[in-house]
């Protein structure tokens, strides 16, 4: 396996303990089996998320020295207002601590209750924050996105034609904005093209509704239009990248991702109209409009982050670093959603244990597992994580897929711990009919998967996973 060597000398390491298998398996119980509760300091390599977890540059952290605190008016917020008006083109710049405050800014703003809101698909915290205003949070992802093993180079993009249906009937009136997700974490990282965004802006324009990005990942997504998309391989990717984004009127920004740094995010919009609804409720909730509930250290990390992160070096070593362990799990025979997305490899759990209902939650038992036996931390992204109860019939509903996501956080490990992870899956899943099921003890109403409790069952009843489905 060949890829890109790090674009990056080591100059600070971070000491990890490798805990025993004891202390894990006390952990796991105190836990509820839920790695969410789990101490950060039993974890050998964590893949939890991508999320806040990079490692920043030197001259990030240089940058943290130059942080103005001010509480109005800051030089680096100025600096991170041109940074990302370079970048999207967006007039109206609304520094938040993360991106769910900048979801929670924009759907307060624009949602009323029983409105629908569209998008290729919604991830956990986006899909929350619209039901938390009343709406409805649509997902309309191609079919390609819900086939694990399809091949296909952007399976992130949006169902057009579904997408014009869905205006036609509805109109403006219940459908006030679509969004779209690049890349599409929900469907495994798997990055939206250039063709499909425009196709949706010239949908969204017919029907005189707003078309808004879910831009986390934005350049790993440009990434891979330079290196998929028919006529792109010759553009830089901060072209690529500004032309996606003259694609909306403005996106929601979780700066954790591709801002490279640990917190941060912002709201960025066109519409002068959006400000004043969206600035009061900020002033209320998070602070002033140049601080947005950040040092002004954390707007200067994020100013360079967002500048770094369109190296095409880095870029190239990033998607490869994650295609390569995708490719040691694949060539083991593990089912993992193709082609591997930008940041994480994605285990298809339902091939994974075929033998368990979505109902006994085969995701989470594997990413039980991999912490047990061999202390990596991951994420279901399945039947737990988006599994409900109908709110007409009190059935349970699951999701099409049912993932565990293994995010690589960036410029952190190396390739001899993505080799420990991949050596670790390939083990459990050598012994994979000899794993039970899943019961849940507690959920809360909202998210659950935070702060669920489960536990062990003795056996998988016959003929469980037909009652489930």
């Amino acid at each position: 396996m060949r890829f890109p060597a790090e674009p990056f000398r080591i100059k600070v390491v971070e000491p990890v303990r490798y805990v025993s298998r004891a202390e894990r398996v006390r952990w796991l119980d105190e836990a509820g089996l839920n790695l969410f509760r789990v101490p950060a300091e039993t974890i050998y390599v964590d893949l939890l998320t991508d999320s806040g977890t990079s490692a920043m540059s030197d001259a990030q952290w240089a940058g943290l020295m130059l942080g103005d605190e001010s509480y109005a008016g800051s030089k680096n917020f100025y600096r991170f207002e041109r940074t990302v008006r370079d970048l999207t083109g967006y007039r109206h710049v609304i520094p938040t601590h993360q991106g769910r405050m900048a979801e929670h800014l924009l759907f307060s703003a624009l949602l009323k209750p029983g409105q629908i809101v569209p998008n290729n698909s919604h991830f956990d915290t986006t899909r929350a924050n619209v039901e938390a205003q009343g709406a409805v949070a649509l997902d309309l992802v191609i079919a390609e996105g819900l086939d694990p093993s399809a091949d296909h180079p952007f399976k992130g993009n949006m169902d057009v034609a579904r997408l014009d249906a869905l205006l036609r009937d509805h109109g403006r009136s219940k459908v006030p904005l679509v969004m779209l997700t690049i890349t599409n974490n929900s469907g495994g990282g798997q990055p939206v093209s250039l063709e499909n965004a425009r196709a949706v802006r010239a949908v969204c324009d017919r029907y005189g509704v707003p078309l808004f990005f879910d831009a986390c990942r934005f350049a790993e997504n440009a990434w891979f239009i330079q290196e998929r998309e028919p006529g792109q391989d010759g553009k830089s990717v901060r072209a690529i990248a500004r032309e996606m984004f003259d694609c909306g009127v403005g996106c929601t920004m979780s700066a954790k991702k591709d801002g490279l740094v640990n917190i941060g995010g912002f709201l960025g919009f066109q519409a002068d109209a959006l400000e004043e609804s969206v600035t009061n409720l900020l002033l209320r909730v998070e602070g002033f409009p140049t601080y947005g509930g950040l040092a002004g250290r954390d707007l200067e990390g994020m100013a360079r982050g967002l500048e770094e992160v369109l190296d095409e070096d880095y870029l190239a070593f990033r998607i490869h670093q994650v295609r390569g362990l995708g490719s040691m799990l694949a060539d083991a025979g593990v089912p993992i959603v193709q082609p591997v997305g930008g940041h994480a490899v994605y285990i298809d759990a339902k091939r994974f244990f075929p033998r368990l209902a979505p109902g006994h939650f085969p995701g989470q038992r594997l990413v039980v597992e991999l912490y047990r036996e061999f202390g990596i931390r991951t994420v279901e992204v399945g039947s737990l994580m988006f599994g409900h109860k109908d709110p007409g019939t009190g059935e349970d509903v699951f999701p099409a897929l049912d993932l565990v996501r293994l995010a690589v956080p960036r410029r952190v490990y190396t390739f001899e711990q993505m080799r420990y992870v991949a050596q670790s899956v390939i083990e459990i899943f050598r012994k994979r009919d000899a794993y039970t099921g899943l019961r849940l003890t507690y959920e809360a109403p909202v998210l659950r998967h935070f702060t669920a409790r489960l536990v062990e069952m003795a056996s998988e009843p016959a003929g469980a996973r037909g009652e489930a489905s």
